[in-house]
């Protein structure tokens, strides 16, 4: 019986393990500067320090942001924030491998460039030459909409609700609302205060009603933060991009890697439940 419920726990908690950390590290949009650095100029260095501190800070804050400063102070100089979505713990460690996740395809996808920014599900990374730490900026980044589903007056009711809850002051910097099937979250980046949070939101939440109208499920990302409605399950994962649009080709070997990476932790677990099988029919035997 012991060894029963050991490997179903196991098992429960594999499956777990990979469904719940697949949604958090689903990409969003990235976006990258025209301007290039130097390889190997101090800038360089400066960048690859902060990027490495997000790593290393995501363990301890769910946010953080950090200026590396260049010769002088002045040239040379680099700017970043990272943050991770209100309801991820620093306990589940969800959070640090978010940031991590994005870091990395931050420096693979802005190699070079002297500023950056990429947004997971589950996250939120940005550097740049010249610092933005505390400017509210309400440039839409990315706006998708859902397909219409038609007026419903009881639907659009829940969705108001939904985002008038949003719209709350008292909600802090990270909201989430729940109307029967139809669910919200907004969230804005830790830099900002509450007048400027509340500030961007509303922008944000007025393009959401405006734009999307009767859509399913609407998205819209300012530069400093973020307003979202949904049916349960319904929303769509398609991709959205800024600045840089040129990311099929990484999209699909992101799939693949995921793909490649879910068989062979099948393939793991596999073995492992064999193992533990055949051991406990040992332990039966005796």
């Amino acid at each position: 019986m012991f060894c029963t419920k050991t490997l179903l726990f196991i098992t429960v908690l594999f499956l777990l393990g990979t469904f719940t950390f697949a949604a958090v590290d689903t990409f969003v949009y990235g976006g990258c500067s025209q301007t290039k650095y130097f390889p190997g100029s101090p800038y360089e260095s400066n960048v690859n320090s902060l990027l490495t501190s997000f790593v290393s800070s995501a363990s301890l804050y769910t946010y953080n942001n950090f200026t590396v400063n260049g010769i002088s102070g002045g040239d040379g100089s680099v700017y970043g924030l990272y943050q991770c979505r209100g309801d991820l713990s620093l306990g589940s460690g969800d959070c640090a491998r978010c940031v991590a996740r994005a870091v990395s395809r931050l420096g693979s996808l802005c190699a070079g460039a002297t500023g950056g920014a990429l947004q997971l599900e589950g996250c939120f990374v940005k550097y740049d030459n010249s610092t933005f730490l505390g400017v509210e900026d309400k440039t839409v980044v990315v706006r998708r909409c859902g397909s219409p589903v038609g007026y419903n007056s009881d639907e659009m009711t829940r969705r108001d609700s939904v985002v008038g809850y949003l719209s709350t002051s008292s909600g802090g910097s990270y909201r989430v609302g729940v109307s029967g099937e139809l669910q919200g979250v907004a969230q804005c980046t830790g830099d900002l205060s509450a007048s400027e949070c509340q500030d961007c939101l509303m922008e944000a939440i007025g393009r959401l009603k405006t734009d999307c109208g009767t859509a399913a499920w609407g998205d819209v990302y300012l530069a400093k933060c973020y307003a979202r409605y949904s049916g349960r399950g319904g929303h769509s994962r398609a991709n959205g991009y800024g600045g840089n649009r040129d990311n099929n080709d990484d999209e699909i070997q992101k799939t693949l890697a995921i793909i490649v990476g879910l068989i062979a932790g099948v393939t793991l677990l596999v073995v492992l439940l064999s193992f533990m099988s055949k051991s406990c029919e040992r332990v039966k035997g005796k």
